[in-house]
């Protein structure tokens, strides 16, 4: 018998898996990524409050200004993560600990990464 292979399943299992050893602190809070097939998200938590610190996406207008073409490739994706870099650096928080998703670090996940720690945030 075939059975469909549901690749968001696997993601969140991923997902859960890891996020039972990654967890934001008040000191060194969590940069968590989404992805979606248009647009990719980031934000920065401490889950020891609940608390999102910062917040940056391709949704908003002012990203979205920043960025020449698509919304879903890797050079939108640092676009946003210089966005979200400079928006936790002002928020105080210097030093975080990345949360991929249950996403492989490759495209645009990397390209965000990479991009953050560039303008200033170290993980």
């Amino acid at each position: 018998m075939y059975t469909k292979h549901d690749r968001e399943a696997g993601r969140l299992r991923r997902h859960r898996r890891v996020r039972k050893h990654v967890t934001g602190t008040t000191a060194r809070p969590r940069l968590c990524v989404h992805r979606s097939l248009h647009h990719i998200s980031a934000q920065v938590i401490d889950d020891d409050t609940g608390r999102t610190l910062a917040a940056a996406s391709t949704l908003e207008p002012a990203t979205a200004a920043r960025i020449s073409g698509s919304r879903s490739n890797a050079g939108a994706a640092a676009v946003v993560g210089e966005a979200i870099a400079g928006r936790a650096l002002g928020a105080g928080v210097s030093r975080v600990v990345f949360d991929r998703g249950g996403y492989l670090y490759h495209g645009r996940i990397a390209a965000l990464a990479e991009a953050a720690r560039k303008a200033g945030l170290d993980f």
